[in-house]
C-alpha cells in the first residue's frame, strides 16, 4: 500500500494530510494544540469523516475553551479542583485553566514527516517553559500521528521532564466522534469492571464502584454520559468500540496500559460523542488516581490507537 503526506490551506488552517491509496485520510492542524482535525475513510461511494471539529478558524476560537474539541491534553486533563493542587509540600494555584491542560491552544512545531511503504507519519512537538504560575515546571510534549494500513490512526505523547525535579503529570487526549447519524441511534461497548465515583461538581470522591454497564453492546439512547471508566485489560483489544448500526460503521479503540482511564461525555447536542483515553481520573493531582510522577530529566510514552471499519 502506498502512503503519503500533503500540507492543505483550507478555512484559515494549515492543515497536514497523512493519506493512503485506498483513501483514508488524517488531516492535523499542528498550530492549534496539535488538533486531530478529520480522520476520513471511505463508505460506499463517498467518504466518510468520524471526527467532529471546527469549520473554521473562528469556529475554533469561539469553541475550543468549551468543547476541547480534539486537542491535546497537557500537563492534566479534566478538571482540577478550584484550581489547585500541593506538589512535594508547596502548594499551587493555576492561572490559565483548571480544565483540560495548558496545551490546548498551543502551537506545535514540525519535527518530523516519514513516509513508508507501511505508513504516514508526523511528529509534532511544543516545548512549555513552565510560565503559568501554578504549572512552574518546564517539559516537552510530543505528539505523533502515524496513519497504518486497515483505516488505523495510531497517536504517541512522549512526554520529557526538563526541569531540575519531579514533576506531576496526567495525559490525554480528547477526539469527539460522529458518523454522521444521532447519538442516540449509535450503540457503545467497552470492557470495564469499575467506574470512578463522582460528587455533584464532577470531581471524584475518591471511591471506585463495580460497574459492567457496557460489556455488550448497548444502545445509547436517551443515555447521558459525563463518566470515567477503569478499562479491563485482561480483555481482548479492542477496548471499545462505537457502533454505527444505521451506516455499518464502527469505531474501535486500542489504547495501551499506559491509559488505563475511559472518559465519555455525551453533548447536549447529541450530534457526536467524545471518547478519551486518560492516564488518570479527574482531579489526579489531588486525588492521585492515576497521577504520573516523572523525574528531572526522565521521558515517558503514552501510545492509543483507532481504527475505523
Amino acid at each position: 500500500m502506498g502512503f503519503s503526506i500533503e500540507h492543505l490551506e483550507e478555512n484559515g488552517f494549515s492543515i497536514i494530510a497523512l493519506k493512503d491509496d485506498a483513501g483514508a485520510e488524517v488531516q492535523i492542524i499542528p498550530t492549534y494544540g496539535a488538533l486531530l482535525h478529520a480522520f476520513i475513510v471511505p463508505l460506499g461511494t463517498g467518504k466518510l469523516n468520524v471526527i467532529d471539529s471546527y469549520k473554521n478558524v473562528s469556529d475554533l476560537n469561539a469553541g475550543v475553551t468549551g468543547s476541547f474539541k480534539s486537542v491535546k491534553l497537557s500537563p492534566f486533563a479534566c478538571r482540577i479542583k478550584d484550581a489547585q493542587f500541593s506538589w512535594r509540600g508547596k502548594e499551587y494555584t493555576l492561572q490559565k485553566s483548571p480544565i483540560h491542560g495548558l496545551l490546548y491552544d498551543q502551537a506545535f512545531a514540525i519535527t518530523k514527516e516519514e513516509v513508508t511503504d507501511s505508513y504516514a507519519e508526523i511528529s509534532l512537538e511544543h516545548h512549555y517553559p513552565g510560565t503559568d504560575a501554578g504549572y512552574p515546571f518546564p517539559y516537552s510534549c510530543e505528539v505523533q500521528y502515524r496513519l497504518l494500513p486497515d483505516q488505523m490512526l495510531q497517536v504517541t505523547t512522549a512526554i520529557l521532564n526538563q526541569h531540575s525535579g519531579p514533576i506531576p503529570l496526567m495525559d490525554g487526549w480528547h477526539p469527539y466522534y460522529s458518523t454522521g447519524t444521532p447519538v442516540d441511534q449509535l450503540e457503545l461497548q467497552f470492557w470495564s469492571k469499575e467506574i470512578v465515583e463522582f460528587d455533584e461538581k464532577l470531581i471524584p470522591t475518591g471511591k471506585v464502584l463495580p460497574y459492567r454497564g457496557f460489556t455488550e453492546s448497548k444502545s445509547l439512547s436517551g443515555v447521558n454520559l459525563d463518566n470515567s471508566f477503569l478499562l479491563d485489560f485482561n480483555r481482548q483489544a479492542p477496548l471499545c468500540t462505537l457502533k454505527d448500526p444505521v451506516k455499518g460503521v464502527q469505531i474501535e479503540f486500542y489504547p495501551d496500559q499506559a491509559y488505563p482511564v475511559l472518559q465519555v461525555y455525551t453533548p447536549p447536542h447529541r450530534n457526536s460523542i467524545a471518547i478519551e483515553n486518560l492516564t488518570g481520573a479527574p482531579n489526579a493531582f489531588n486525588n492521585g488516581m492515576g497521577l504520573v510522577t516523572l523525574e528531572a530529566g526522565e521521558s515517558m510514552l503514552f501510545t492509543t490507537a483507532v481504527r475505523v471499519k
